[in-house]
Formats: structure tokens, C-alpha cells, sequence
């Protein structure tokens, strides 16, 4: 049995990856031909508040002009297709290991997977205004104000199926034990999905969020599988197999960016697992990097706004060791490797607390 679970978890994830891996030259001809890039840059040199530091469009030297966005597509639709093709094996083929091996289930993997498609299509949908829109980077896009509501919108579904569908009311936070929240449980999932959603920023450097996503994830397929509730870590796993193939096309020079598609999938499906998992209490070991990001945004602005100056270079974070002079790559693999320990620890605190 034991077996047999190592092998639908770590086989399936494989699976994805070659899928995904397959798929991507169709991805890359249909992105490239059509043009899916922005057409102007977010900013211009001309943009800088301070004549010594850099701005963020010089850091990017161009790039988001001319590599399209919506690579994240290759990560949840090769997630689905794995989903989808296992369990119709299951139903035409029907056996003991194709049953088994079926990871599509109710209890476990039915809301992630729709979190995952709804969310990635909301993203697709701001993508393709952004790159259709005319003007800077705050134009042609959702605006923020209804990403933010439509996110809300989500966590309340979602926060409500837990609650009634799952009967889960309570969250156990690590050498404490379960706090009972009642109804409270509801918005605090939202604000949850709400402020991994914020950490979608992180998709700005070659190689970053495909590195870090993959770690969180994997993190997440651990702690699923200790907990005996196979079918999630399955989906976990299969996840990061597409990750991984996103990743090997991503990294430095990247064939294509994530985008809303890949970052809001994934941000608010994190959110889904941690919940499912009863993890939520480490969520914020495990997704540090995500938070770094975000918060390190939300410094600047209100440090800028309040006290008139700022805190870090550029916001978020990452452009910030940019402009400091570290290279690229130096901020993407120390952010991998801080993101796999965190992980770890977070994982390990969790199945010991």
C-alpha cells in the first residue's frame, strides 16, 4: 500500500512534468506568434524619484516587452489534464490500482482544483487585458480594487465550503493546539487567500517564482502525505511537477513569464491546501517569501506616505537587492534556497507540533 501511494505521488508528479514539458513548444509557438507580451513597460527612466538609484524598468532592461506572459497556463492545465486523464482511466479501466491511483475525490482535491481553474482563468482574463490594453502598467488590466473583490469573492466560497460542506471551524496553530473560531473562521480565510494573493508580486525576476512556488508546494505534498491524505498530496505533487517544467523554461533567459494566470492560481489554491491540511498555522513559515514580498510593498507605500521616504530601493524586495547590485541570479537562487529551508522547517514544525 505504502508503495503504491509513493508511487501515485511521486509517479503522477512526473507525469505533469513531462506533459507540461511537452506541451510547451505548442505553448511558446501560440504566445509568440500572437504577441502576447505588454507592449509598453510598467515604467519609464524617466519615472525615478532619485537620479542614483535605479528604476524598475532599467532593472527589467525591456524585458517584459517582447517575453510574452501566461506561462503559468502550462502549470494548472497540465495539472487538470493529469487530473482529468487519471480519473477517466479509473472509470474505463477499472481496477483496483486504477482506483487507487484516481486522485480526484471530494474530501481532498475537488475544491483546490476548482480554486485552481477559476482563479487561473480570473488571471488569464487580466493577462490578455494587459497585453490587449493601451498604456502604462496600471491600464488595460482588472484593476486592483476588483481582483481584490473578486479573490474575497472566491475565499468567501470557498471559506463557507469549509465551513458547511467540511464542517472545519477551527485552525490548530503548532505546541498550542486547535482555536475554535466558529463563523469567524469564514473571513479569516478570506484575509488569508487575500494576503497570499498579495505575495503574486514575487513573479518578477527570471526563475523566482517558479523556484519558490515549487518549494511551498512540495512542502505542503509532505505534510499531506504524513497526514495519510493521499489523494491532496497527489495533487500537490502533480502541481509541482508542473512548476518544474514551467521552471526549466523560465530561468534565466525565460521563454515566458508566469503572469496573473500562474500567480493567482497558485497564491489562492496555497491558501486551499493550508487549510485542508490544518497547516495554516505554519503558512506563514512555509510562505515567508511570499509575505517578504508583499509586505516589503505595503512598508514602502506607507513609509513613503507618512514619514516621506523609503525603506527599501525599489518595492518589492527583490528589486531592492537588485538595485543594491547583487545580480540577478545571486537574489533568485539565495530566495530559493531561504524558501526550501523555511519549507523544511515549516513542514517539520507542523507534523512534530
Amino acid at each position: 500500500m505504502m508503495a503504491l501511494n509513493v508511487l501515485k505521488v511521486f509517479g503522477l508528479a512526473a507525469v505533469s512534468f513531462v506533459l507540461a514539458i511537452a506541451a510547451t513548444p505548442l505553448l511558446t509557438h501560440y504566445l509568440y506568434k500572437y504577441k502576447m507580451w505588454k507592449k509598453v513597460p510598467r515604467l519609464k527612466e524617466s519615472d525615478k524619484v532619485e537620479r542614483d538609484i535605479p528604476s524598475v524598468a532599467s532593472l527589467d532592461k525591456g524585458k517584459e516587452v517582447g517575453t510574452p506572459r501566461m506561462g503559468g497556463v502550462l502549470i494548472w492545465l497540465s495539472t487538470t489534464l493529469v487530473v482529468l486523464l487519471v480519473f477517466v482511466i479509473s472509470k474505463i479501466f477499472p481496477s483496483d490500482i486504477t482506483e487507487k491511483i484516481n486522485f480526484f475525490s471530494r474530501s481532498q482535491t475537488w475544491l483546490p482544483l476548482f480554486t485552481l481553474i477559476s482563479a487561473s482563468l480570473l488571471g488569464i482574463t487580466d493577462d490578455i487585458l494587459v497585453i490587449y490594453g493601451k498604456g502604462g502598467y496600471s491600464s488595460g488590466g482588472i484593476s486592483l480594487t476588483k481582483r481584490i473583490a473578486i479573490v474575497l469573492l472566491i475565499g468567501l466560497v470557498g471559506g463557507f465550503w469549509f465551513y458547511n460542506k467540511l464542517e472545519v471551524s477551527s485552525i490548530a496553530i503548532p505546541f498550542v493546539g486547535e482555536i475554535g473560531l466558529g463563523l469567524l473562521f469564514v473571513p479569516i480565510f478570506m484575509i488569508t487567500m487575500l494576503v497570499m494573493f498579495s505575495g503574486g508580486v514575487i513573479d518578477g525576476i527570471d526563475g523566482l517564482s517558479g523556484g519558490v512556488f515549487a518549494s511551498m508546494f512540495s512542502a505542503y505534498a509532505g505534510i499531506a502525505f504524513f497526514q495519510n491524505q493521499v489523494d491532496l498530496a497527489t495533487f500537490c505533487a502533480v502541481l509541482v511537477g508542473g512548476i518544474l517544467a514551467f521552471l526549466w523554461f523560465n530561468i534565466p533567459p525565460a521563454r515566458f513569464y508566469m503572469g496573473e494566470t500562474g500567480t493567482l492560481g497558485l497564491t489562492t489554491v496555497l491558501t486551499v491546501v493550508a487549510f485542508l491540511t490544518g497547516a495554516v498555522g505554519v503558512l506563514p513559515i512555509i510562505a515567508f517569501p511570499l509575505l517578504a514580498e508583499s509586505g516589503s510593498d505595503v512598508i514602502q507605500l506607507l513609509s513613503k506616505k507618512y514619514f516621506g521616504k523609503k525603506v527599501f530601493l525599489i518595492a518589492p524586495i527583490h528589486h531592492h537587492f537588485e538595485a543594491k547590485g547583487w545580480p540577478s541570479y545571486k537574489v533568485v537562487m539565495r530566495a530559493w534556497v531561504i524558501s526550501a529551508v523555511l519549507s523544511i522547517i515549516g513542514m517539520v514544525i507542523h507534523l512534530v507540533g
